[in-house]
């Protein structure tokens, strides 16, 4: 049982971020239904083995054919037993396909409607195609990113996608159901990757006004301009991530670099930041990983070694706190964040598109003749 256990979420089939909203939904107890397309959809690496994609576990998949009447039909009639329904699709593929909050709403007045998009449902952008990089890049937040006289590099598509996108489209389906549940009506979540990534530079924008952030990349407190926030190289060709901001910090840190008794520039002297960032660097050189991590172990120098995802895995302090897991033959991140003190349980393996479509419409009121009747039209598809 999670804290989200009672409800009911339709998940419209895509990619990205609002199958991530899904993810996280049923990680914290929610019953989540996908629907899933007859056919293949193309969707390229979502699609390689659904099996072992942490984006759909926990979820149950029924296919159905939405460009038929009776799949749409069908559809809407599982949004009216739902909570909430969220969809990831640009603005007006919903409408056209007869599943628009419009419509939804009036048999569902009291639905959550959760709506991922990319530039949001309105604005000069909104019908366009975009990915990840294209709406961190108008949001302000990729034009920070990168080294100094260098170009903007891509975070992964972990601002827009992700924390911009799925989980702020988690939040307002959350807050739109605690809303809901305290008498209030149904109504349209409008999440848009922009927005999001946007938000995500909040303290940035306050930075700025208080000139302390200039647009300059690399040459800012917390964009590897600071000497003592940044990575290094070891002897080793691996890398020290150190962030030592606060001078008591600071001050373990130059202790533990051996460094404590040269005459370095003052930790703040902007006009000698490349002179002590180079003198950090050759330090930090002087020594494999391993070693470093040695030096700082137990200290509060600020000082990580910088993992790969595989070593992630296995280092000391996520082992200790299981967050990584081992569920359907897939090492992956255990759910987050923690509500309680147990540790949430492993979840189900993701199902293949159309796996559960019997069994989901059964528990969710269809008729078995009616399910019979749609999968041997091929309105619904049964899975394999």
């Amino acid at each position: 049982m999670g804290a989200l256990s009672g409800l009911r979420i339709v998940e419209m089939a895509g990619i990205g971020p609002a199958p991530f909203t899904g993810m996280m939904l049923a990680d914290h107890g929610a019953e989540v239904l996908r629907i899933d397309r007859v056919e293949p959809a193309g969707l390229g690496i979502a699609e390689a083995d659904p099996r072992r994609d942490p984006l759909g576990r926990g979820k149950r998949s029924v296919a159905l054919d939405l460009r038929r009447a009776e799949g749409a039909a069908a559809a809407l009639d599982l949004i009216a037993c739902a909570d909430a329904v969220i969809e990831g699709f640009r603005p007006g593929v919903m409408e056209r396909l007869g599943l628009g909050p419009d419509v939804c709403l009036r048999r569902n007045p009291r639905l959550v409607y959760g709506r991922m998009t990319g530039y949001g449902q309105h604005g000069p952008l909104a019908p366009l195609a975009g990915h990840d990089i294209d709406y961190i890049a108008i949001a302000g937040a990729l034009g920070a990113i990168g080294p100094k006289d260098g170009k903007p590099v891509p975070p992964l598509n972990l601002i827009g996608d992700f924390g911009g996108g799925g989980m702020l489209l988690a939040f307002g389906v959350v807050a739109a159901l605690l809303q809901v549940a305290r008498g209030g009506q149904g109504q349209v979540v409008d999440a848009a990757m922009t927005d999001g990534a946007a938000l995500l530079t909040a303290m940035f924008h306050g930075l700025a006004a208080m000139g302390l952030w200039t647009a300059a990349r690399g040459t800012n407190l917390l964009d590897g301009g600071a000497p003592f926030y940044d990575t290094y190289e070891t002897a080793d060709g691996r890398y020290l991530a150190i962030g030592a901001i606060e001078p008591k910090f600071y001050a373990a840190l130059i202790e533990r670099l051996g460094l404590a008794g040269e005459d370095l520039p003052a930790q703040m002297d902007r006009a000698n930041w490349p002179k002590l960032k180079a003198r950090i660097a050759a330090a930090v050189r002087s020594q494999t990983r391993a070693e470093w991590e040695a030096v700082f172990a137990g200290s509060d120098a600020c000082v990580a070694p910088v993992l790969t995802l595989e070593e992630a895995i296995r280092h000391p302090h996520n082992r200790a706190r299981s967050t990584f897991i081992e569920a359907f033959g897939l090492t992956q991140p255990a759910p987050a964040p923690r509500i309680g003190p147990a540790p949430p349980p492993s979840p189900p393996a993701p199902p293949m598109p159309g796996a559960d479509t019997r069994q989901a419409l059964a528990d969710w009121g269809f008729p078995a003749a009616s399910i019979e009747r749609m999968i041997a039209d091929g309105v619904a598809g049964a899975g394999k």
